[in-house]
């Protein structure tokens, strides 16, 4: 028992966060147990579903090639097999050379991900970073691509980015501390033992995450510091990686900014005198960045999140009321013209591009109802051409629609809503709804392409993805409105959605589920909490569930950097908030709805106790009512994003689908297409 701010606490369930306790092990392999036999008899749907969505893909696929110099880079699959081939081909045509097979690293672990590939500049090495068991601590090392053997250098214990300098002998990478927390960037030099590597940049205030990536341009390699809401880059010559690295512009807090290079003219999307974002420009003289231009200013109506340089033109995207802006600005003198995009509820970005050609720039545009495609589009004259759709095969797309609706919250507020539906499904207050949320972070949830949701669709059953405050798709107000002491706001948007599409006759009461992950998982269980009349299931997974005692722990992988997003605990008022929504605190006064929970083992983001607690305590709370499961799953072998190979992560997504299927009363019916 601890007091905090007067209030006497007890966590019967803190045993369950020592994962060196047998018995810790026990109850969650029992839980495990548990969970399978209440799920025994979906297995054959399970297996159909699996089935369904597996036939939707195709198997042997190979990307967009992405030109590189004397390279183009792609990587392909191949049916049976679980994971990626890496690999590149001469830009002119020729014979295809494997650079990584993410299969062949898979031999002999239940989990492999890969963090980083970065080929050298003179095309002879590559450096990759490999994760074994899903908690992100990644191994990095080098590969000669003319003999496909690994140099002898190895550094453990790296995190996400690593930068190859010009002269191909020189990289960078990130390394994080106790408690994840990306601090350092360190130099290596090929041939040198990690103990002789050199440190470049260390960020002690524990706000703040580094990282690092060679600029487009090759010009620069570029260190990131950011906090949730303040940034600081720093720019290391890609000829002389030993130099004194420049910073772009000292941090100040609430300043936030994100750097792209072009040659010696610096690009800054930042919020300075902006709510929601402006572009400045600067020129870089004798190693000094001289005074900043307005480029592209401030728009009340738009959010611009990302600028990409391309020669001398300047690509900017945003967001005007849920609907996709593109810019194309010339550098020299200010002057855009905004791209024309076609289609409803579309999704529009910037795509993987090695090089900054403005006749070749590439955009990814999808929607819940057209597959992601990649286009290549002459930036000078807008020409487009059409460079891949993602396959889906056997499915007639136009037996689906994607709309936009708005739903009303508190203060007349409107919330947007992307629904989807097969045509066939009526909208008579009949059908059965699946709502899905996120609202975290600045993060737009995206109303994007998903081969599995098919099988929920051709069901009958209607999916809403409700944009509510807390995520960034209306601008940076919509994420204040939805963080610290606002935080309620995000889950009270979510109910106002449901009650929304329920009055509006979208589905039936009682035939609504509710489905998020982690961030999203807290906003199931604190929405559950507060409604648990008003859903028949929700899934929550691996849900950010214990709030209260993971903001308190310091020694917690994003503890500190979270204070920003959720609130410091130890403050009376920020406590007081978090417990009245956290889910492990704040439980519901009467029985949640079914209920899948997953987790996982080695999840460094949300720990495997926390949705473990959470369950446990509304075990004990609630009697046992089999109309009612309480049901979770913890895969003992992965991180926070579940599985590693596309087919795991296909049953466990025909998991869920079937989990909803049975509770939302869909599982024995036929397919209505």
């Amino acid at each position: 028992m601890r007091d905090l701010h007067g209030v006497a606490v007890t966590d019967d369930y803190a045993w369950l966060a020592d994962r060196d306790d047998p018995a810790v092990l026990d109850h969650i392999e029992a839980e495990n147990e548990h969970t399978d036999a209440v799920l025994a008899p979906l297995q054959e749907l399970r297996d159909h579903l699996f089935e369904e969505l597996r036939g939707r893909v195709r198997e042997t696929d190979t990307s967009v090639p992405i030109p590189r110099g004397a390279w183009e880079v792609y990587q392909r699959t191949e049916e049976g097999q679980a994971y990626p081939i890496f690999c590149r081909r001469p830009r002119g045509g020729g014979d295809e050379q494997v650079l990584l097979d993410q299969n062949e690293l898979s031999e002999g672990h239940d989990y492999v991900g890969i963090g980083d590939l970065a080929i050298s500049p003179d095309d002879r090495l590559l450096a990759y970073t490999v994760d074994t068991d899903g908690s992100e601590r990644h191994t990095l090392r080098i590969r000669d691509l003319d003999t496909g053997e690994d140099l002898p250098d190895v550094v453990d214990l790296v995190y996400y980015g690593v930068a190859w300098a010009n002269d191909s002998r020189t990289l960078l990478y990130t390394s994080p501390d106790e408690a994840m927390r990306p601090w350092q960037i360190w130099r290596h030099r090929l041939g040198d033992e990690p103990y002789l590597d050199q440190l470049v940049v260390e960020e002690t205030d524990e706000r703040f995450f580094l990282g690092v990536w060679r600029a487009r341009d090759d010009r620069w390699l570029i260190v990131s510091s950011d906090s949730r809401t303040t940034s600081e880059y720093r720019l290391v010559d890609a000829e002389r990686p030993d130099g004194r690295p420049l910073v772009v512009e000292p941090r100040e807090q609430d300043v936030q900014y994100t750097v792209e290079t072009a040659g010696d003219r610096v690009l800054v999307l930042t919020n300075r005198d902006a709510p929601d974002f402006r572009v400045l420009d600067a020129a870089i003289v004798d190693g000094e960045l001289g005074a900043w231009r307005e480029l592209v200013p401030a728009d009340p109506d738009v959010r611009w999140d990302d600028v990409d340089a391309m020669g001398e033109l300047a690509v900017v995207h945003g967001r005007r009321r849920m609907e996709p802006v593109t810019l194309v600005v010339e550098l020299a003198d200010g002057a855009s013209r905004e791209l024309a995009w076609d289609g409803d509820v579309l999704e529009v970005g910037g795509s993987s591009m090695a090089e900054a050609d403005p006749a070749a720039y590439r955009v990814e545009v999808e929607s819940p109802v057209q597959p992601r495609t990649w286009l290549e589009i002459d930036l000078r004259t807008d020409e487009r051409r059409e460079l891949r759709r993602t396959p889906v095969v056997g499915v007639d797309l136009d037996r689906y629609v994607a709309e936009r609706r708005w739903a009303k919250a508190a203060h007349g507020v409107e919330v947007p809503v992307t629904l989807v539906r097969h045509r066939d499904t009526p909208l008579d207050g009949t059908a059965a709804l699946l709502v899905t949320a996120y609202g975290a972070y600045e993060i737009p949830n995206p109303a994007g392409f998903s081969h599995s949701r098919f099988s929920l669709l051709d069901r009958g059953v209607v999916v809403a993805t409700a944009h509510v405050r807390g995520g960034g798709e209306l601008g940076r107000a919509w994420w204040e409105q939805g963080r610290l002491g606002a935080k309620p706001t995000t889950f009270s948007d979510t109910i106002a959605v449901t009650e929304h599409l329920l009055a509006e006759g979208v589905a039936a009461a009682g035939r609504v589920a509710l489905w998020g992950g982690s961030a999203g998982g807290l906003l199931v269980g604190a929405t559950i909490s507060a409604r648990p009349d008003l859903y028949a299931a929700a899934v929550a997974e691996v849900p950010f569930v214990d709030v209260v005692n993971t903001m308190l722990d310091q020694s917690l992988p994003l503890t500190v950097i979270e204070w920003e997003e959720w609130g410091d605990p130890r403050d009376p008022d920020a406590y007081r908030t978090i417990a009245g929504y956290a889910p492990y605190e704040a439980l519901p006064t009467s029985p949640p709805p079914a209920m899948l929970v997953t987790s996982g083992w080695t999840d460094p983001r949300v720990g495997y106790w926390e949705p473990t607690k959470w369950v446990a305590k509304l075990r004990a709370t609630f009697p046992h009512d089999p109309d009612r499961p309480l049901l979770l799953k913890t895969e003992l072998g992965a991180g926070h994003g579940g599985p590693s190979g596309r087919y795991d992560s296909w049953r466990e997504v025909s998991l869920i689908n079937a989990f909803l299927c049975w509770r939302l009363d869909v599982a024995d019916s036929r397919s209505i297409t």
